[in-house]
């Protein structure tokens, strides 16, 4: 039982890192009011800058091109969500509309990009990698030692890290108490002499700046190269995190480790004698499965910001 933990464990890990990122960057959007189904998208936009940033800097940056990927593919994925800011805020559009139009966008753009660039479907696989690497003295606890801390994913510990100062920064600092005071009564805020638009505006690139990475890093280590099936419902998997999570950064955190395990198990099935004998099918739809459930809500009951959203006109009650 042992050595399937030691196994599926690590995956589990390095599965749910992307979708850490992206589900917080969703927790950010939504906490401030603006509903973001265009995670997906963003996702996909990261992932592609990504590889594209890796194949092309590759021989000139070295071992730093994967970090770098992640910083590049951030911006450009930060930039892309402002688009839905300037519909879903400025404009007022449909905020469910404009997130599908981010996500078909998206995905256009890089399959129709790849297409130009490489003349085929698909990227070549990068070389450099996020790398993975044990982690001092606490690889030697015994049993936990070489199942969180044995050939950890960088990208996964700081995906941690970033749940935690999302909690920091939304229930702890002065911006985090602006940002859910727009979210819930954005006229109380107004009246406060709180900028609503400029609040929302930031929250919704700051999303788009988190699933950029969240691509970026599920390309750069679980797949290696991009293509159309690259990112297939990721976005998706966070968005059901986030609203598993109940819109709480840790909480959110927890529900993409439960999808991450969802993900493994799909990974890893044929490899573990006691799931061997299990047809493969079940174990790819079963992390869809959960995302349909979540989303559709029966997997716990979640309480959304009260002006998710409603677009806030100046004046209105």
């Amino acid at each position: 039982m042992l050595d399937v933990l030691y196994f599926i464990v690590p995956i589990t890990i390095a599965s749910a890192a992307p979708l850490i990122f992206t589900a917080i960057g969703g927790v950010f959007s939504e906490r401030s009011g603006v509903i973001n189904i265009g995670l997906e998208g963003l996702m996909v936009m990261g992932a592609f800058i990504g590889i594209l940033f890796n194949l092309f800097f590759a021989e000139s940056l070295g071992a730093w091109t994967p970090w770098i990927a992640l910083l590049v593919a951030m911006l450009v994925s930060a930039l892309f969500a402002t688009l839905h800011a300037v519909a879903s805020i400025s404009f007022r559009a449909d905020q469910v509309v404009s997130g599908v139009a981010i996500n078909m966008l998206g995905l256009a753009i890089a399959l129709f990009s790849v297409k130009m660039i490489f003349g085929k479907g698909q990227t070549d696989f990068i070389q450099e990698k996020i790398p993975r690497f044990n982690i001092p003295y606490l690889q030697d606890i015994p049993i936990i030692g070489p199942m969180f801390f044995k050939l950890v994913y960088g990208s996964s510990i700081i995906a941690i890290a970033v749940a935690f100062i999302a909690w920091f920064v939304i229930y702890k600092t002065p911006f985090g108490l602006r940002l859910r005071s727009v979210g819930e009564h954005p006229m109380a805020a107004d009246t406060m002499g709180i900028k609503v638009t400029k609040i929302r505006y930031i929250a919704v690139i700051i999303s788009g700046g988190l699933a950029g990475i969240g691509g970026a890093v599920y390309s750069q280590t679980i797949t290696n190269d991009f293509g159309h099936a690259t990112i297939n419902g990721q976005g998706f998997m966070a968005l059901a995190a986030m609203i598993f999570g109940k819109w709480h950064p840790l909480g959110a955190m927890g529900a993409a480790l439960f999808f991450g395990f969802a993900q493994a198990l799909a990974i890893s099935s044929s490899s573990i004698k006691i799931l061997a004998d299990i047809p493969a099918v079940y174990f790819h739809i079963f992390p869809y499965v959960l995302t349909i459930l979540a989303l559709a809500g029966f997997l716990g009951k979640s309480s959304a910001p009260k002006s998710l959203g409603n677009p806030y006109i100046k004046g209105n009650r």
